[in-house]
């Protein structure tokens, strides 16, 4: 498969930042993005966003699918807020224009407001996630974790599914080659009935060899005492570099601003209704 999800070496600056920077990076900028509520704020944070992953040349097809995916989970999320409680964003910004209906069950400009915000929210994160994920060696990522605080062997889980996923899909592809030539028919051609039909074929090897995977590496790592030591070296630890401070710098100065607008705001929303 020449589209698998997840790191490839690319000589790009995002890619030879440390894995370190990347993720104190990244945790500061979703953080400060879920806390605030101003819209010019989370537009220009989704903007920086995408213009990094330009420049970390990541291919729309890389990340086709958990893009599908985030947009899936982020209407049905929508939805439910918008039929379990349509008046909480007039609630939150203390007005009331309706759109269209009336009563409990009315949409007002405050809801939708309110809920194009929570899609910026899902829509500047997901591209700082693609950023880190596609751009950082498992094992640099789990060192990363490793240094900021995170036990080793938490760190070291991480890496092992990170490194991994390319590899589930290469058997998943592997896989349904083999259920197609046995007859299963999976492709959009086919009913849905068929389709489900194939998908089990699919899906139960796929487990059963996962856990196949599972038991081989646990066993390699229980032959190697893994575990036994309290601390441990990274094979692929970096050391900082001025990317490194500037990655730093630059988190903190979007914090800073973030932090202002709080302030100006007087608290975490943007009110256009006032």
């Amino acid at each position: 498969m020449n589209n698998l999800f997840g790191y490839k070496k690319r000589n790009t600056w995002l890619n030879h930042t440390t894995g370190t920077s990347k993720l104190v990076g990244f945790l500061l900028l979703t953080t400060m993005g879920m806390i605030s509520y101003d819209t010019r704020f989370l537009f220009a944070l989704g903007l920086f966003a995408v213009i990094l992953m330009q420049t970390a040349q990541i291919k729309y097809r890389e990340y086709a699918v958990m893009l599908k995916l985030v947009l899936i989970f982020a209407v049905i999320n929508l939805v439910m807020i918008a039929v379990l409680a349509p008046q909480y964003g007039t609630q939150l910004y203390g007005t009331r224009h309706v759109v269209f209906g009336s009563g409990y069950w009315s949409i007002t400009q405050e809801q939708l407001f309110y809920e194009f915000n929570l899609l910026l929210k899902y829509l500047f994160s997901l591209p700082l996630a693609i950023i880190l994920l596609f751009t950082t060696n498992p094992s640099e990522f789990s060192a990363g974790l490793n240094k900021i605080g995170v036990p080793y062997k938490i760190a070291y889980a991480f890496s092992i599914t990170l490194r991994y996923i390319p590899d589930v899909q290469s058997d998943y592809h592997t896989i349904s080659l083999a259920q197609q030539a046995r007859g299963y028919e999976i492709s959009k051609k086919a009913s849905l009935k068929n389709r489900a039909k194939g998908a089990v074929q699919i899906i139960l090897p796929l487990v059963f060899t996962s856990l196949d995977r599972i038991e081989t590496i646990s066993q390699a790592m229980e032959l190697r005492r893994f575990g036994r030591q309290k601390q441990r070296s990274w094979y692929q630890e970096q050391s900082f570099s001025i990317r490194d401070v500037c990655m730093f710098i630059g988190s903190l100065i979007i914090v800073g601003i973030g932090v202002a607008l709080l302030i100006h705001n007087g608290g975490r929303l943007y009110n256009p209704f006032k």
